[in-house]
């Protein structure tokens, strides 16, 4: 008999990370801090790699681009990143009642607690936007990171996971791949329309791909009923004398 083996498959029994599965998180966290303090060097005050994307924008923005700007970054607030998220989630879960209704609520209390922190962070960098009058949308509160950028990153991964539990092979890699597109474009309509610095986007990405690293594992154990992902219970890999 197996005693260790036992205790280790019990049900509901939490699975501590690895140090491999805390190595993604931490380099995100560690290039997010590095970007960080050097924008915050020089007191937010941005470098050329800020300034002459910002000024390629404002001269090469008609109104029928910047329309469809608006259009495109609009899908970074408001209601649509809590949907996708619970739309991952419920996907993710298996599109039950049982499992997919409470996965798609957890995958939404995930992304807030991400909006919560990254609203947090932006306070406490207060970094200024670019010059409200190269603005062509609506913005509020400070730069740093980008919370259009953060909340549909944050969104979409949810959202890509899902998908990649939901429809393996091609047909969910191809979906994954639109959702990572949808959020690059998101976060590109923040500097074409003048709101954003492309440091403040870049640390947008950062932040999110740090929080779904550190997210996605715990949220996929849950879908699976305490199991990883592709791991089959212990009644099929168990002989019966393991299983007493």
């Amino acid at each position: 008999m197996r005693l260790p083996r036992i205790a280790a498959d019990l049900p509901g029994r939490p699975h501590l990370p690895t140090g491999r599965q805390l190595l993604l998180p931490a380099g995100l966290a560690v290039a997010f801090a590095v970007l960080a303090a050097v924008v915050l060097s020089r007191h937010g005050t941005p470098y050329a790699v800020d300034t002459v994307p910002h000024r390629w924008s404002v001269r090469h923005r008609p109104h029928g681009w910047a329309a469809a700007a608006r259009a495109v970054t609009a899908a970074g607030t408001g209601p649509y990143p809590y949907l996708a998220a619970a739309v991952g989630g419920w996907l993710g879960g298996g599109r039950t009642a049982r499992r997919g209704v409470p996965t798609a609520l957890l995958a939404v209390l995930v992304l807030l607690a991400g909006q919560l922190v990254r609203t947090g962070l932006m306070a406490a960098f207060h970094r200024a936007r670019p010059p409200a009058a190269d603005w062509a949308a609506h913005a509020s509160g400070y730069a740093f990171p980008s919370g259009h950028s953060a909340s549909s990153a944050m969104a979409a991964g949810v959202l890509a996971w899902g998908l990649l539990r939901a429809l393996p092979g091609p047909a969910g890699r191809a979906a994954a791949a639109v959702c990572g597109l949808a959020a690059l474009l998101i976060g590109a309509t923040r500097v074409y329309l003048g709101v954003h610095w492309p440091t403040d986007v870049l640390g947008g990405w950062l932040f999110a791909g740090c929080w779904l690293a550190l997210a996605l594992p715990p949220l996929a154990e849950f879908a699976g009923g305490g199991r990883t992902r592709g791991r089959p219970p212990p009644s099929q890999t168990d002989t019966p004398c393991e299983r007493r």
